[in-house]
């Protein structure tokens, strides 16, 4: 895939309006939200079946400053807002990133209405942000199971501990 059609993939809240218009008639709308830091397997199925739950799949990316108030490290994003959304807009079950800056994903999820709402399986459907919004508008909200053995903090501890064998 071309730089120009991965960074087509990538857009604003106000382009991300524009472009869910046209796709009205093609099914369902999909979104998750999150860090996604360092991509590992766990991210890729994850969001390959949040995908299988529409026919488009819209990712919320935190932006650094949304993703350093989470509180997941000092060090953390370790790769910035731009890098990350590179790398999300290149898989190929994602259809858009959207980045944001608030702690939450609700003006987001408010603004693009998606059908479905997903999140990985640490939350429960009644902790999901906008899963209320999602469900009045007649959506469904889905908690995906996690991926045994796979976590960006995991990645992290061994990357730091691979220093201390030398």
């Amino acid at each position: 895939m071309s730089q120009n059609k991965l960074s087509a993939k990538i857009q604003s809240i106000e382009q991300a309006t524009e472009t869910i218009k046209n796709w009205s008639d093609q099914g369902k709308i999909v979104f998750t939200n999150g860090v996604f830091d360092l991509i590992h397997p766990g991210h890729v199925l994850y969001l390959e079946e949040a995908k299988s739950l529409g026919n488009r799949l819209i990712v919320g990316l935190n932006s650094d400053d949304s993703a350093k108030r989470l509180g997941k490290g000092s060090n953390r994003p370790i790769n910035d807002e731009n890098s990350r959304a590179l790398v999300i807009a290149a898989l190929e079950s994602v259809d858009l990133v959207v980045l944001f800056d608030q702690d939450t994903p609700l003006d987001l999820i408010t603004t693009l209405k998606p059908n479905v709402l997903v999140k990985g399986g640490d939350y429960s459907i009644d902790q999901i942000v906008g899963s209320e919004l999602v469900i009045a508008m007649g959506g469904k909200v889905d908690s995906l199971p996690f991926v045994e053995g796979y976590s960006t903090t995991t990645i992290e501890q061994r990357i730091l501990n691979a220093g201390l064998d030398q």
